[in-house]
């Protein structure tokens, strides 16, 4: 390969690494459209994302599977323990093995605001409860983001409104988990 091509093609890749925003490894997601706002650990170990869920019940409703949870966090902008219900249609169903075994977690779609720009995403629902971050996003997430600079936590704040951007969720392949 000629020197000058491996120079335009850094050259190229550098430029297109730059117009990419850069989140820390712990950011702040607001949860949309309920507005609370939680700390978020960044994990491209996970495909799926994770949010803090209790009292998980799936039902039926209008001959659909749905989910019924339970999520108590601390807002990131009062300080305070917040709590609320949710009820969302059932996406698909996650069969996780770990060292402990395996587990089998719901998973539905949530809004999620980063930075200016709400996501529509897969989110696995299980007690997070023992865990410092009450979100986790995986790599399906993180891919619509931008870069990562693992140094560095809380470079963006999400500031979402009602003529924010919104990306939906793309049926993708699923089974990469």
């Amino acid at each position: 390969m000629c020197l000058l091509c491996v120079l335009f093609t850094m050259t190229a890749a550098s430029q297109a690494a730059s117009d990419k925003t850069i989140y820390g490894w712990v950011e702040k997601a607001q949860l949309v459209p309920w507005g609370v706002t939680v700390k978020a650990k960044l994990d491209t170990g996970a495909l799926t994302s994770s949010m803090h869920a209790t009292d998980i019940e799936k039902f039926e409703k209008d001959d659909e599977s749905w989910v019924r949870f339970t999520t108590r966090v601390e807002d990131q902008r009062t300080e305070e323990m917040v709590e609320k219900k949710f009820e969302r249609p059932l996406y698909r169903e996650l069969e996780v093995t770990g060292a402990g075994g395996s587990d089998q977690r719901p998973v539905v779609l949530l809004d999620v605001c980063m930075n200016n720009t709400i996501y529509e995403e897969q989110f696995s629902l299980r007690d997070r409860g023992d865990m410092i971050y009450p979100m986790l996003l995986g790599r399906r997430t993180i891919r619509h983001l931008g870069l990562i600079d693992v140094s560095k936590s809380f470079l963006n704040d999400p500031e979402c409104d009602h003529d924010s951007k919104v990306v939906e969720h793309k049926n993708e392949s699923d089974s990469d988990d």
